[in-house]
């Protein structure tokens, strides 16, 4: 495996000289025959996240499908605009010169994605590297392995490999990658690998990307509406089982809001995820990714159980199929090791506060979110909570969403990460923005050369212009 690793990281290499003079026709080329590939691989697709993660067609298409579809057609229209030297203002030492900045190919990337949106986090970069004319390696999660074959097979089937290359193994194959000079790594996981993979590129001195995530709260303040609040945090939180980076991770409410929001968030999750006869629809309900995941979880509520915890909603689980029913926590006790670490999982806790300056305190006790929530109707609130809060995103009487536009950057901040992606920010994350200075025959900025004499008249013109 490593010297197929290494045997493909040096074709990529000398062939990244190439892919850095394609124009902007044939990168979009490229971006229509991965398009073409997914539609051809759409069926596999689906059947493989239902095999992963027990996904509904319908979950996966708007997840995963569609999302990649939107990313791949906005590159498509944009890629030519992105591509063109941008124009800057002139300085007094360029005033008549012309200066641009430049997107150059960083080389060769590589990127690592997670189990969770298998399909659409490795492919929604990968849209941005061959838009930006790099060369990539793929290393999807060997802990959604029919996703993962399902992928191999369509990229062989697209690319060469020198240009292109999906390697599919365990945590081995992690490390033998990480130990190459990329010259870009994309990483998407958790927070504690996102670490292990910042410390492999400091050593190359490669630059990274990384999608981590983190405890992302939801503000509800006491001009909220509860039963709109209520349905879009369950179907934020419950989507994908909670096993989602930018997923609520808990509730932050006022004390005489509490058990009204739990009422309603109980109706919402019974529309949403359970059919009639009071059961999870597995058809619409996925699965925890498995065994190791599902304990985890349960040991979490388990612990905050033990610790004082209320089960105010749900609790059910079943182990045979690594199903957890969406659940409620009230009356945590803040040592409780569900409000230490991300919860990944179906399980919202409420934790109540009487004053939005409390709500606050409580957000920037923990380190910064991948995602802020905020329900309100109070315009100074809302500002409020912005202002004195720090998040990789915001959504305000909604979540999730913020994701979905390919205008707007997505990533995170210091633990939740660092670069954004997504539409040109994607572009600008696998590019290299050189600047770039024509100078005119017409030369000012010998007036600062020596020899000094009698030139300081000039200091003070100069501090008057700049």
């Amino acid at each position: 495996m490593t010297q197929t690793i290494i045997s493909v990281f040096e074709a990529q290499q000398k062939h990244k000289y190439t892919l850095r003079n394609s124009n902007s026709a044939q990168r979009i080329d490229k971006l229509k025959t991965l398009k073409a590939g997914i539609e051809k691989y759409e069926t596999r697709i689906y059947e493989a996240l239902q095999s992963d993660l027990r996904k509904s067609h319908f979950e996966a298409a708007v997840t995963e499908l569609i999302f990649v579809y939107g990313e791949l057609n906005f590159a498509i229209k944009h890629l030519s605009s992105w591509m063109r030297p941008k124009r800057v203002g002139k300085t007094i030492t360029s005033l008549t010169a012309k200066n641009r900045i430049y997107y150059e190919p960083k080389g060769v990337c590589l990127i690592i994605s997670p189990w969770n949106y298998p399909f659409q986090l490795l492919i929604s970069p990968l849209i941005s590297v061959i838009a930006a004319g790099n060369c990539a390696i793929l290393k999807p999660s060997e802990l959604s392995p029919a996703t993962s074959a399902v992928i191999n097979a369509l990229i062989k089937e697209c690319f060469d490999e020198q240009e292109i290359c999906c390697i599919e193994g365990d945590a081995a194959a992690s490390t033998a990658l990480l130990d190459l000079p990329f010259d870009h790594i994309f990483f998407t996981g958790s927070t504690a690998i996102g670490k292990v993979v910042m410390e492999a590129a400091a050593k190359h001195l490669t630059s990274v990307t990384l999608e981590l995530g983190g405890k992302s709260p939801t503000v509800i303040d006491q001009s909220a509406n509860l039963k709109k609040a209520a349905e879009k945090i369950a179907w934020g939180k419950l989507l994908n089982a909670g096993q989602t980076c930018i997923a609520p991770d808990y509730v932050l409410i006022p004390q005489n809001r509490q058990e009204e929001f739990i009422s309603e968030y109980a109706i919402a999750a019974n529309k949403l995820f359970f059919n009639s006869n009071k059961q999870i629809n597995e058809n619409a309900y996925a699965k925890i990714i498995n065994e190791r995941h599902y304990k985890r979880i349960s040991n979490l509520m388990q612990n905050a159980t033990e610790n004082g915890a209320k089960i105010a909603f749900g609790g059910e689980k079943n182990e045979s199929n690594h199903t957890i029913n969406p659940t409620v926590l009230t009356q945590l006790h803040m040592d409780a090791e569900i409000m230490k670490e991300e919860i990944f999982g179906p399980v919202l806790p409420i934790i109540t506060y009487q004053t939005t300056d409390e709500a606050i305190q409580e957000i920037n006790s923990r380190s910064k979110p991948l995602a802020l929530y905020i329900f309100s109707e109070n315009k100074k609130n809302i500002a409020q909570l912005i202002k004195n809060t720090s998040a990789g995103g915001t959504c305000v009487n909604d979540v999730l969403i913020h994701i979905s536009n390919p205008k707007l950057p997505f990533g995170g901040v210091n633990s939740s990460g660092m670069g954004s992606c997504h539409g040109f920010f994607g572009f600008k994350t696998f590019s290299h923005e050189r600047s770039v200075v024509f100078q005119s025959r017409m030369n000012v900025s010998n007036l600062i050369y020596p020899p000094y004499e009698n030139k300081y008249w000039v200091l003070n013109w100069l501090k008057r212009l700049m």
